[in-house]
């Protein structure tokens, strides 16, 4: 038989075009690097650690995370925006880094809608709305109704100009049409020191940051700013309950990829990721770091993000902080 040189180049091009098949099937081929753009040990590179080593088995391959700080959690982000596209790289985003930078930062350095596609929502850092024992509130109403006593002369605490603890607060004044002076800390753990010292007077903090001061009664919880009740707390209600609607100030957390990642490798990371969060063990540990798990597939999250962003637009505009 005659094979002719068309057939044999035909050949040779069905024989290239197997392994370049088999190779699209088998993502991931390699380990998958989460880099988490936060300090290693925080309660959101704690959440990146749980879930990492639970989405590894359904991946087949390693997820290992990597702290890359700086710059309000734009280093690490703007590394993954720059970086290849191949589904190895993913980013642990928040609400600061895909919501807020873009109005924080002068030079941010990525978009967060056209630099990125989420893998998945996953989980929320509730805040918190505790104020020191001895301010005679005991709820929502109360402390309200104290503020506009005191014009100006209540203070409340934040992890610093344009966190997510000081926009949060500056919605609820809007919110709430209260005035309260602005006291900035360094992070939680000061800002929390002195709420128990009694030196300030009201704040919000994310769950992890105060769960075992509230626990301890050390300070009180008045309510939770979330759509649904934190699980460690349940009997605190929410924000929308005591009277104050549209002031929910979730911190979340996502887990995002670079916008040109390949479709399959895009929803294999979905899928491990919501895999994930669906065993009941795995929802136990991340309740148990003071988070709640809230998982949304891609289409759902992307819609919530660009509400995000044009809500929290609004309340830095309101606010008035300047880019850094």
């Amino acid at each position: 038989m005659t094979i002719t040189r068309r057939a044999a180049l035909g050949a040779m091009a069905g024989l290239f075009a197997v392994p370049s098949a088999l190779r699209a099937q088998a993502f991931p081929a390699r380990p998958v690097k989460l880099i988490v753009p936060y300090p290693a040990g925080g309660s959101v590179d704690v959440f990146a650690r749980i879930i990492a080593a639970e989405m590894s088995p359904a991946l087949g391959q390693t997820v290992f995370v990597e702290n890359v700080p700086g710059a309000s959690g734009a280093a690490g982000t703007r590394q993954v925006a720059r970086g290849d596209a191949d589904g190895y790289t993913l980013v642990l985003g928040t609400n600061q880094t895909h919501a807020t930078n873009a109005f924080l930062l002068k030079e941010p350095g990525y978009d967060p809608v056209k630099d990125f596609v989420p893998v998945a929502g996953v989980a929320d850092l509730q805040h918190a709305l505790v104020v020191r024992n001895d301010l005679g509130v005991s709820d929502v109403k109360g402390l309200i109704a104290l503020a506009k006593s005191k014009p100006g002369q209540l203070n409340y605490g934040s992890t610093g100009a344009g966190s997510a603890s000081h926009l949060a607060m500056e919605l609820l004044k809007t919110r709430a049409g209260i005035d309260m002076a602005h006291v900035p800390f360094r992070g939680a753990a000061p800002l929390a020191q002195e709420l128990v010292a009694g030196r300030i007077d009201v704040a919000y903090s994310t769950l992890p940051s105060v769960l075992g001061q509230i626990q301890g009664n050390q300070m009180k919880a008045i309510a939770i700013a979330s759509t649904v009740p934190a699980p460690q707390l349940p009997a605190v209600p929410l924000l929308k309950d005591a009277g104050i609607p549209d002031a929910e100030a979730d911190a979340w957390i996502a887990i995002f990829a670079p916008a040109a990642v390949p479709g399959p490798a895009h929803q294999a990371l979905t899928k491990s990721v919501l895999d994930a969060l669906a065993r009941p063990a795995v929802r136990e540990a991340i309740v148990k770091q003071g988070i709640a798990v809230n998982p949304r597939d891609p289409a759902a999250f992307s819609a919530y993000l660009k509400e995000e962003i044009a809500k929290w637009q609004a309340v830095v505009k309101t606010a008035g902080v300047e880019p850094a």
